[in-house]
């Protein structure tokens, strides 16, 4: 399974996430913002966390106006994976490729620990591995993770069973308590948390090991 990494200026969490796929078995490429085209045969792009272009104007927006952004939205319409972890997720929602918007948390603060998510379904290859109502102990790094959505998305978006997680104890202010959603063909995932970060014991936690052994097996096996 092929793995791309999308690199910017202001990435730090570009190098976790290429460790965690390595470790899961997949073939991974780090790729350069300014980069117009992705390698052959990627089966999914991550869009990992940090701080792309220093966060200036709208966290993730100046990110997603770059040449590679061109083509990770060609991949993902032509029914390709993707995978955005806090400034990626930011990143996917100001390309539209997935809907709500992320802004300052509510207590106006920077949040960086653990805390407790419950897994919202397991209808997709990014959560099979756990049922749904699991508890997960996920990392958190963040000052732009309130995810907000109207009433007519937010129910759009639980009856379509797209919500892949949400939050125990809200540390951000998001609406209905949001955590990661899912694109409408399931293939794109969008989370605040890292799981990247929570892949090893040596990182204090193994909690988000899961999502990476089985999203590159069940692709591979596919």
């Amino acid at each position: 399974m092929k793995a791309a990494i999308l690199v910017f200026p202001g990435s730090n969490c570009d190098r976790d996430l290429k460790v965690a796929f390595e470790k899961a078995g997949a073939d991974v490429t780090m790729v350069w913002h300014k980069d117009d085209t992705l390698p052959d045969g990627v089966d999914i792009v991550g869009v990992p966390g940090g701080f792309s272009y220093g966060d200036y104007l709208r966290c993730g927006a100046i990110a997603a106006n770059s040449p590679i952004c061109a083509s990770l939205k060609a991949h993902v319409e032509r029914g390709g994976y993707a995978l955005g972890i806090c400034n990626g997720f930011q990143i996917l929602t100001e390309t539209r490729i997935l809907p709500g918007a992320l802004i300052r948390n509510a207590n106006l603060k920077y949040i960086c620990r653990t805390v407790p998510l419950t897994v919202r379904t397991s209808d997709s290859d990014f959560t099979r591995a756990w049922n749904a109502g699991t508890e997960l102990q996920i990392p958190i790094a963040h000052h732009d993770g309130n995810y907000q959505a109207d009433a007519e998305l937010l129910a759009q978006l639980e009856g379509e069973d797209r919500i892949a997680f949400t939050y125990n104890d809200n540390p951000n202010g998001s609406a209905g308590d949001v955590a990661g959603v899912l694109s409408a063909n399931r293939r794109v995932l969008g989370m605040m948390p890292h799981p990247e970060r929570a892949a090893d014991e040596a990182l204090g936690g193994s909690d988000g090991r899961a999502m990476f052994t089985h999203l590159v097996g069940g692709l591979v096996s596919a």
